[in-house]
């Protein structure tokens, strides 16, 4: 495949799902030749399709890939790649991992477009796409035409870097879902209506994500087509977590059973906070240091439980029976001017971890817990802590 000369303009647009579709079109409204594939054989409005990836790539110029993952990007390419014409350029802009996206860099050679997209199907229909564009310059050059009509582009050194931005800008998308699944969760706690607590929302730092997202959030949320699906938004973070290799909480918190993953990611920040079955041996432990009374103890926890840590700077772990043998049955002098908090609670099933801080006059302490549910009830399996003098 050796380097164009004009811009491109008949193109072919394998993968027409939510935003391949929405771009396919884009593009055909602006007087180019599009044909589009998808494995599906779904149409994308008045695209003309093909219902074989190498009839639609044997004529064009372009070739622009709108697909789930890096391994469908490379299988679909081994199959059309006999096909690709002398001199066709192959824009890729999917979410693919970095290390994927360097591959096929180095396998196609300049003829290759690595362009990650930053915005949904909206942006896409508007031509208001961020694209990370990483490519030879006079090939970026060539294909620039095409991609100006579908939005901005931010030209980037290479493919894997690329491929890496779009990774983290899907994170800061994923924490912005948490903060205000976690806003949601605390309004009800507060008693508080869902269309009090959007519309304030909507007027502070997640305000353009509550703008954007209205129509999913509130009680009465329309059965609007999703824009951005729960499943594509957890393989992202997925990926994510395994090229950094660092500690990463959304990479699990998009798999909730409750809601499906073709859902829009808007409604991962409905998702009700843990029920209270799951709380319940936390707050008979709350009971225990605030009474005194170890019977609230041996109702949190498992009787095999044990709390470990670090006391006068020796290593303990106490058996329940132990740990209850250290409280008199009487509330602490200054009860009324300590405090205990939950900080963090995340169920997985049968099991869960919470971490919880409480402020014992001069000490804080931070207790990390291990629960279980045994029996249908949730139990304190085990717990760590730190003292803060």
């Amino acid at each position: 495949m050796g380097g164009m000369t004009s811009t491109p303009h008949t193109i072919a647009v394998l993968g027409l799902g939510r935003m391949g579709g929405a771009i396919a079109t884009r593009l055909a409204g602006h007087d180019l030749d599009v044909i589009g594939w998808t494995r599906s054989g779904r149409p994308a409005g008045a695209v003309t399709t093909s219902s074989d990836p190498n009839e639609a790539v044997a004529k064009a110029d372009l070739v622009l890939l709108a697909l789930f993952d890096g391994p469908a990007c490379r299988h679909v390419l081994d199959g059309v790649r006999a096909s690709l014409r002398p001199g066709t350029i192959v824009v890729n802009t999917g979410t693919i991992a970095p290390v994927e996206a360097a591959s096929l860099a180095r396998r196609f050679g300049p003829a290759y477009v690595h362009a990650p997209l930053l915005g949904s199907v909206p942006a896409a229909e508007a031509g208001a796409l961020q694209i990370l564009a990483a490519a030879d310059p006079g090939t970026l050059d060539r294909v620039l035409p095409v991609l100006d009509l579908l939005g901005s582009v931010r030209r980037i050194e290479n493919a894997s870097t690329a491929a890496a931005l779009k990774l983290i800008a899907n994170h800061s998308l994923a924490g912005g879902l948490l903060a205000l699944r976690d806003s949601l969760r605390q309004a009800d706690a507060l008693g508080l209506t869902r269309e009090q607590a959007l519309d304030v929302l909507e007027l502070g730092t997640l305000g353009r994500l509550v703008a954007r997202k209205r129509s999913f959030l509130g009680n009465r949320a329309a059965a609007a087509p999703a824009e951005f699906t729960i499943g594509a938004l957890a393989k992202d973070m997925a990926l994510l977590a395994a090229a950094s290799t660092s500690p990463l909480r959304s990479a699990a918190a998009f798999t909730d059973a409750r809601v499906g993953p073709e859902a829009d990611i808007a409604l991962a920040a409905t998702v009700p906070a843990a029920e209270d079955a799951v709380l319940a041996p936390l707050r008979a432990y709350v009971r225990g240091h605030a009474t005194g009374d170890p019977a609230h103890f041996r109702a949190a926890f498992l009787p095999t439980a044990h709390v470990e840590g670090i006391r006068d700077g020796a290593f303990v772990s106490w058996t329940l029976e132990e740990y209850c043998a250290l409280f008199t049955g009487r509330a602490a002098a200054d009860e009324a001017a300590r405090s205990r908090r939950i900080d963090a609670l995340d169920v997985h099933g049968t099991v869960a971890t919470a971490t919880m801080t409480l402020a014992h006059g001069a000490d804080t302490f931070t207790d990390v817990f291990l629960l279980t549910r045994v029996d249908g009830t949730w139990r304190i399996a085990n717990k760590a802590y730190h003292r803060h003098s």
